[in-house]
């Protein structure tokens, strides 16, 4: 992907696009959430991994960042709390989206800084929905 066209600053009403970090190490997944973001007319960068993810953060500013909690390198806990660790990145918005469905695990990603909690599979038009109440605009 081309990282000059990704905007320095991140999406506020009136400006034209919202770009979203999708940190997860399934390919199948970072398609799907390609897709449906793509089609709601996000821009998508994908990384694999927790490191992958934080050189890209902190490298463009995003809108949003949505993060699985499994990965390979460093996990969607260390990868949050080390995005809420920097100022540059403290407030990015962070959808966490893993197959860790109980409460003390939504409870462990909210206490490392997520600001929203889904569980696989996730829906098509929650992810959306989800990801437009992030970022304060309305879903389509």
């Amino acid at each position: 992907m081309n990282m000059d066209i990704i905007p320095s600053t991140p999406w506020r009403p009136g400006n034209e696009r919202a770009w979203i970090l999708v940190v997860e190490d399934s390919m199948v997944v970072r398609l799907y959430y390609r897709h449906l973001l793509e089609r709601e007319g996000y821009g998508v960068d994908e990384a694999i991994n927790g490191i992958e993810g934080l050189e890209k953060a902190f490298r463009t500013r995003f809108s949003l960042c949505i993060v699985d909690v499994n990965m390979p390198v460093m996990d969607g806990h260390r990868f949050l709390q080390a995005l809420r660790h920097e100022p540059m990145t403290r407030v990015l918005p962070a959808l966490v989206t893993t197959t860790q469905a109980g409460e003390g695990d939504r409870r462990a990603a909210m206490a490392a800084g997520a600001n929203a909690y889904l569980v696989k599979p996730v829906p098509g038009e929650l992810l959306t929905l989800q990801v437009a109440a992030l970022l304060g605009r309305a879903a389509r």
